[in-house]
């Protein structure tokens, strides 16, 4: 035990290597507000002004003047570091320089608007993060900061103000930082200043009063920081009296605890905490102390279960604190908290019980030092309490009777030493009773424990200390030893009692860790809510042997049951009522409890992250026992795990939707953009030499040759651009189903030859296709296409001139196609993205008459017939596709003759 005049060494710790971290960081000063406006950086320049009349170096990293006369005049005389300019889309953008920053290395520079999003080609994103990296290399910042760039109060800000910020910070660099100035000033003094054009132009001024900076939206924001600021301050006032080693509390702001126990005094106690939390504008904490080796009676539990119930009513924060003495548990937790006020309840006792045993109120009052105590007297006449009966809380006469026999053990055993005449007879004879008491402890409890040492000094009274077979003694010495050996046995008994009972209440935390490991592993390996719910039904109805039922919550409807329809919990009329006000109310309800106590089952709400979920009801034959600490406890524990696992499933499938809308998105406008370009491009050649034909009849023969050749030429790009379109659909919906057949490869690549054979007149094809091939189980007129595609896709990349070659080979099962060129090849990592839809490796080259689909309908064809396609790139020049098929071993055999 840690005196109480002595600091905590973990906090001790704790503080050593915060203030090693320091040594070598930067200090972090935010001047804080809560709208634009209320001078931030005002301010900022002002105490920069006062920091270099005392002689630090200051320098001005980046700073708004928003065309404000006031800062701009504050800026003169001081050295400022040349912005970086960004360009971005036809303008130049000016950002804070950290490299120049760190070049220059001063003593403080000054960084305005903290929550800035730098432009793209900056090192970071975030300007906190270029903050950060100034820190770290041991640089003062001081920096501006509104209150609706946290994080954390995004949503909150989006609410009242109706405006979402896109420029936020993390909520830690707000915390970390190591002085906050709050720059505060009225509502009325800052719509004042924007009518006066002193914040944003004239016509800026106006659509920010008729937005944002509303009256009421301002009060609100100005609430907010004032709370963000106060926080800030208390964290501060926390740390200050950690640093200072302080045991006691300091009483900045008072918190009252109240001692949670089964007395009926306690729910006075409690209803008194709560009106003098509400004068004190307070807030407080109900505890009761589990003692460690102490087994309550089923009574008791339900008593203090009862007590926090009421306590959770009123408003109050409940806690199950574990330790070995009430008083030192109870004020370690009150000093750690700050706790100013202690409230506990007083019955009446006898003195000589209070003289000789000491109570809980007497210790609080001798060791609480600063905190003030506030002794609660008499007893109150609540509801009658009727607590179910335990086994354990009637007396188990068998436990006491194998105790009793076991000292008659112990005494047989030490009456065979006297007839052995054993040196030490006596001695022995003490320690084997002490045996037999220990034995009694451990095995039946303490009650029994008690009667064997009782009984053992009887009996070694009476068989072994002379006069034999009677209490008298010769020896008063003998006095002495009945004395120690009573004291010895009980102190045994007591302490073994109390192992006995730690060992009982590590089993009962260890199964329920365990439990709720097996639950969340099972719950991890697991997608879809019907899955999730089943597993956490069946796992909760085995650990409480009782009947489950699950209800999960519905946007615009009833709450749906997912698990245990067939229950009596389901077939409730007030079930379904219970379970839906426990989601809308994300509190616990049912039978034992004050709402809807007629329902069959007690209805624990499942609480994600950001909403009710769903609520479990469970039914035992003991349901007061649901409600005790301990069990409530561990059955919201496996709630949260269920609402957790729920929630991230929600989750993936969100994201799942979100990403196959984001590509569907792209797809279309991909398509449209390609497509009302591809189409265009056609039908304006078309148009253009059907209006020349119609319009002139002047043209000779070669001319009106060259215009039709030209309609038709365009005509048929047109119409493969719309196969291709309709292809590839059919595909992506699985309405394409490959029509196998057995076909020559050589006959498929004549005939796509002969469909290219326009495209091809500039680009001399070699064919490598050995003798005696197999017969290749394909649908002909699928895999035509994807030569088709690929020979197209040659020609139009590759120079007028320069040769295609198509190989094929056999490699064990597969035949390997190899379809070449010596074009410019494949760009370095775009051998997986030419097969993408619409991606184009040359957009430029074919003057954008590709529609990026060829290859991607190649791949889905190909696949389709279980082979692979891959694109490399040929060492000497050139690219090269390598489409693997897979061959049958029934083909048929041809001759050749």
């Amino acid at each position: 035990m840690i005196p109480a005049s002595r600091p905590n060494p973990d906090q001790l710790l704790a503080q050593l290597q915060d203030a090693k971290s320091r040594e070598t960081r930067g200090t972090l000063r935010i001047f804080f507000g809560y709208a634009a406006g209320v001078g931030k950086t005002y301010s900022m320049l002002q105490a920069a002004r006062q920091a270099r009349r005392e002689g630090r170096d200051v320098i001005v990293g980046y700073v708004e003047p928003h065309e404000r006369a006031d800062t701009e005049a504050l800026l003169e005389g001081f050295e400022t570091l040349p912005l970086l300019e960004i360009p971005y889309r036809g303008v130049l953008l000016k950002e804070f320089d950290v490299d120049a920053a760190l070049a220059r290395h001063p003593d403080l520079i000054l960084v305005d608007e903290l929550a800035h999003t730098n432009a793209a080609g900056c090192r970071h994103e975030k300007r906190w993060q270029d903050v950060e990296e100034i820190l770290e290399a041991g640089i003062n910042v001081w920096t501006t900061l509104n209150v609706q760039h946290i994080e954390s109060l995004n949503d909150v800000i989006g609410q009242i103000t109706g405006v979402i910020v896109r420029e936020t910070i993390p909520d830690g660099v707000f915390e970390r930082a190591d002085d906050l100035e709050l720059i505060d000033i009225t509502p009325e003094e800052l719509l004042a200043r924007l009518k006066a054009g002193k914040v944003y132009v004239s016509h800026q001024a106006e659509r920010a009063i008729q937005s944002f900076f509303q009256k009421p939206n301002l009060t609100a924001l100005r609430e907010l920081s004032l709370r963000r600021a106060a926080d800030r301050v208390h964290d501060d006032v926390e740390a200050g009296r950690h640093a200072k080693a302080a045991i006691q509390p300091w009483a900045t702001v008072d918190r009252l605890l109240v001692c949670i126990g089964p007395s009926p005094t306690t729910a006075r106690v409690i209803r008194t905490a709560k009106r003098m939390a509400t004068a004190l504008h307070a807030s407080w904490i109900a505890v009761s102390v589990d003692l460690a080796g102490e087994e309550s009676s089923r009574a008791v539990k339900q008593q203090i279960a009862q007590h926090f119930q009421l306590a959770e009513r009123l408003g109050a924060e409940t806690l199950t604190l574990a330790g070995q003495d009430v008083t030192e548990t109870i004020l370690d937790f009150a000093r750690s908290r700050n706790v100013t006020k202690i409230l506990i309840g007083k019955t009446k006792q006898p003195r000589w019980r209070r003289f000789l045993l000491g109570t809980v109120v007497d210790d609080l009052l001798e060791q609480s030092g600063e905190i003030d105590v506030y002794v609660i007297h008499g007893k109150e006449d609540i509801q009658p309490f009727s607590p179910v009966k335990s086994p354990d809380s009637h007396l188990n006469l068998s436990s006491f009777l194998k105790s009793s026999f076991a000292i008659m053990v112990a005494a047989c055993l030490a009456a065979g030493l006297r007839l052995l005449q054993i040196a030490d007879a006596e001695a022995n004879t003490v320690m084997l009773f002490l045996a037999g008491v220990a034995w009694a402890a451990f095995r039946y409890g303490r009650g029994p424990a008690v009667l064997s040492s009782i009984l053992a000094v009887l009996i070694f009274d009476f068989f072994f200390v002379p006069p034999l077979y009677t209490f008298a003694t010769a020896d008063s010495q003998y006095a002495v030893t009945f004395a120690v050996m009573l004291t010895i046995g009980l102190a045994i008994s007591t302490l073994t009692s109390r192992l006995r009972a730690q060992i009982e209440s590590a089993r009962k935390r260890e199964r329920r860790t365990s439990a709720l490991f097996e639950l969340g592993k099972q719950l991890s390996s697991l997608s879809g809510k019907i899955f999730l719910v089943n597993a956490a039904g069946s796992k909760l109805s085995e650990i409480t042997s009782g009947e489950i039922c699950i209800y999960l919550s519905c946007p615009s409807a009833p709450a749906e049951l997912v698990f245990g329809g067939n229950s009596s919990i389901a077939n409730h009329p007030v079930s379904l009522p219970t379970a839906q006000w426990v989601i809308d109310h994300e509190q616990i309800a049912g039978a034992g409890t004050n709402t809807l106590p007629n329902a069959l089952a007690v209805f624990f709400p499942l609480i994600g992250s950001q909403r009710s979920l769903g609520a479990v009801g469970i039914r035992i034959n003991e349901m007061q026992t649901l409600l005790e600490p301990d069990q409530r406890r561990f059955i919201e524990a496996c709630a949260n795990q269920l609402a957790l696992s729920l929630e991230r499933d929600q989750l993936a499938i969100d994201a799942t939707e979100a990403h196959i809308q984001a590509e569907t998105e792209q797809v279309r406008s991909s398509l449209l953009s390609s497509v009302s370009h591809d189409l265009k491009t056609p039908l304006a050649a078309i148009a253009g030499a059907s209006s020349s034909l119609l319009q002139s009849s002047t043209y000779d023969e070669a001319v009106r040759r060259q215009l039709l050749e030209t309609i038709s030429e365009e005509a048929n790009r047109l119409n493969r651009l719309l196969e291709n379109i309709l292809q590839m659909s059919k595909l992506d919906a699985g309405a394409t189903t490959p029509n196998r057949q057995w076909h020559l490869l050589e006959e498929i690549v004549g005939s796509a030859l002969r469909r290219t054979q326009q495209e091809l007149k500039q680009h001399p094809v070699q064919l490598n296709l050995p003798d005696h091939l197999p017969l290749i189980f394909i649908d002909g007129l699928l895999l035509e296409q994807v030569f088709v595609n690929l020979l197209e896709n040659s020609a139009r990349y590759t120079p007028p001139g320069t040769g295609i070659h198509i190989a094929a080979v056999l490699e064990k099962d597969v035949i390997r196609i190899n379809v070449s060129d010596n074009g410019p090849g494949i760009p370095a990592g775009a051998e997986e993205k030419i097969f993408n839809r619409f991606y184009r490796a040359f957009p430029m080259a074919d003057s954008g008459r590709g529609s990026g689909l060829g290859l991607a309908i190649c791949r889905a064809i190909v696949k389709a017939h279980g082979g692979t396609i891959i694109a490399t790139n040929v060492p000497g020049g050139g690219a090269e596709f390598v489409i693997r098929l897979p061959l049958r071993k029934d083909a048929p055999q041809i001759q050749v003759e």
